[in-house]
């Protein structure tokens, strides 16, 4: 039997996943990542990379994907501090199709996020910092890389910090909009 909780987000594979913590005056222990236990529960995935970054209050980094056949499921947690998870599903055949999906994340939750390929994803800092750990199941292509931008006003994201309070790269403010973003899925 599975340790693992499964909780649907009302868009097609996208799924946030609670893990057992255990804790005492030690402090706490939790299997963060266990393959068997998520295939039990229906998830077969298998990761190839994991990636962490280390940001400040304020910084956006998103909304970002891989296009096929690079695309990446990406499994995300915190490991310091808190943000603001935001996802837009990009998959043309579902009825989520354009909409976006937003989840407050801490290092005290034992939450993360199954992000399926075919999701834009990104993040904002809402804590003095906040560090990130996710895993992929396909590599980093940089010829397949794509981005939408941030504050395109027909997404209507609220990021729950001021604009002139954001950090976000060059990169990221030069991502077109959504309705005139490349992607292929």
């Amino acid at each position: 039997m599975s340790k693992i909780k499964l909780i649907e987000t009302g868009f097609d594979d996208l799924l946030i996943i609670e893990v057992p913590k255990f804790g005492d005056a030690r402090g706490y222990f939790s299997e963060t990542y266990n393959y068997r236990d998520l295939k039990s529960s229906g998830v077969d995935i298998q990761f190839v990379q994991d990636n962490q970054s280390k940001s400040s209050r304020g910084v956006i980094r998103g909304l970002h994907f891989q296009n096929a056949p690079y695309a990446q499921t990406k499994l995300v947690r915190v490991l310091s501090g808190s943000i603001l998870d935001v996802v837009l599903d990009l998959r043309r055949d579902k009825k989520t199709f354009g909409k976006i999906f937003q989840l407050e994340m801490s290092a005290e939750k034992a939450q993360q996020l199954l992000v399926p390929k075919g999701f834009a994803h990104g993040f904002i800092v809402l804590s003095s910092s906040a560090e990130l750990l996710y895993k992929t199941d396909e590599f980093h292509f940089t010829e397949s890389e794509g981005g939408i931008l941030f504050n395109d006003p027909a997404l209507n994201i609220d990021w729950k910090i001021p604009f002139s309070e954001m950090i976000i790269s060059d990169r990221d403010k030069k991502h077109p909009k959504f309705a005139d973003a490349k992607f292929n899925f």
